[in-house]
């Protein structure tokens, strides 16, 4: 069994995964709406996806649309596979305690 993955394990940034493994590999969220999803603060939420960026596991892109800038962010392969990985970790131990 590998260790858990502490950049996942703080709460809010393990809500914003599982909320982007939820759609389908492809699909973006737009930041209002994850922010609403993981009831958090702007200021926390940018926070929170800096880290999980700078650690792989989302892509972000900024663009406008209708003239207002618009923040979407995307479950990286490297996210998905993280995420993946934190989810099989947390079933090993549930496994082991049963066992």
């Amino acid at each position: 069994m590998g260790e858990l993955d502490a950049v996942i394990h703080q709460p809010v940034r393990l809500k914003i995964m599982a909320a982007l493994k939820a759609l389908p590999p492809t699909e973006q969220i737009e930041f209002v709406r994850l922010r609403k999803i993981v009831d958090a603060t702007e200021g926390n939420l940018g926070a929170h996806i800096q880290t999980l960026e700078q650690a792989g596991y989302v892509t972000v892109e900024k663009d406008f649309a209708d003239n207002r800038p618009r923040t979407r962010v995307r479950l990286s392969k490297q996210g998905r596979r993280a995420f993946e990985d934190y989810v099989a970790y947390l079933r090993d131990l549930i496994d082991g305690q049963s066992g």
